[in-house]
C-alpha cells in the first residue's frame, strides 16, 4: 500500500530524514519509533505532502510526488498530527463532521463508528473544542480522522501529554482501528506502540537503525533502549 524509497527531508541546512526506506502493507500497523529529533514527524509530513522531500513515495502503486495535500487526503491518506489540531470554536460533533470532507465516496467509517469507538464523546458532543481536556481532544482528532474513512491512517504521538490511563484507552482504540485500516504510528511510548503495531522501524538522527517485528523487540530491549535513550522498555503500559 505504502512504499517509501530513499526519503530525504531537509529544512534549510538541517537534514531531518536521510535515505529512509519504509513500507506499510494493506491491513498492517507499523510503529515508527525514535527519540526527539529522529525524523519521525517529518516522515509523516512528507507522506501527507506537508513538506517537500527527495526520494519516492508510492501510495497504492502511484507516485504521489505531484499530488497535493488535499488530493492525498482524498485518496485516503489521513493524518492525525501531533498536538491534535482540534477546531476550538466548533463543537465536538462539528469537528467530527468535518472529517467527512475527506471521505470522497468511501464509507468505511461513519460518525456512529467514531462515537462507538469513543463513547465518552457522546455526552459532550455539543461542547466546544477549547473546553476539552487533552484526552478528549485526542479522541476527537482520531474520531475526525476516522470519519474521513482512511485507507492509511498516519498518527503522530497519540499519547503525548496524556495520563497513563487515558493513553492506554487511546492505545486500545488504535488497536481496534488497526483491524479495519492500515496504520503508521509515530510514538515515543514503546509500550503503547507495541500494543497497537505488529512491526516497528526505529529512526535515529534521520536514519533507520533497527527494524523488527513487535514480538522480537522484547528480546532486543537493551539495544532498543540504547537507540531510544530509554532505560526501561519492558514495563507494561497501565
Amino acid at each position: 500500500m505504502l512504499q517509501i524509497e530513499q526519503l530525504d527531508v531537509r529544512y534549510g541546512p538541517t537534514h531531518a530524514v536521510r535515505s529512509v526506506d519504509l513500507s506499510v502493507g494493506e491491513g498492517e500497523a507499523v510503529a515508527l519509533l525514535g527519540p526527539n529529533g529522529a525524523g519521525k514527524s517529518s516522515t509523516l509530513r512528507a507522506i501527507s505532502g506537508l513538506v517537500g522531500y527527495g526520494g519516492t513515495i508510492r501510495f497504492e502503486g502511484t507516485d504521489v510526488s505531484t499530488i497535493s495535500v488535499h488530493e492525498r487526503a482524498a485518496r485516503g491518506i489521513i493524518h492525525v498530527p501531533e498536538g491534535r489540531k482540534v477546531f476550538v470554536d466548533l463543537t465536538v460533533h462539528e469537528n467530527l463532521q468535518i472529517g467527512s470532507t475527506a471521505a470522497c465516496g468511501r464509507s468505511d467509517f461513519s460518525l456512529d463508528d467514531a462515537y462507538d469507538l469513543f463513547p465518552a464523546l457522546r455526552g459532550i458532543s455539543g461542547r466546544l473544542g477549547f473546553a476539552l481536556s487533552g484526552g478528549e481532544q485526542q479522541m476527537v482528532a482520531l474520531g475526525r480522522a476516522l470519519v474521513g474513512s482512511p485507507v492509511l491512517l498516519l498518527v503522530d504521538e497519540p499519547s503525548l501529554g496524556l495520563a497513563p490511563l487515558v493513553a492506554n484507552n487511546v492505545a486500545t482504540a488504535l488497536a481496534e482501528i488497526g483491524t479495519r485500516t492500515s496504520l503508521l504510528v509515530v510514538e515515543q511510548n514503546v509500550h503503547l506502540a507495541l500494543k497497537v503495531c505488529t512491526r516497528a522501524v526505529v529512526l535515529r538522527a534521520g536514519e533507520v537503525v533497527l527494524r523488527a517485528d513487535a514480538d522480537e523487540l522484547g528480546d532486543r530491549s537493551a539495544l532498543l533502549s540504547q537507540y531510544l535513550g530509554q532505560s526501561d522498555i519492558t514495563a507494561p503500559i497501565v
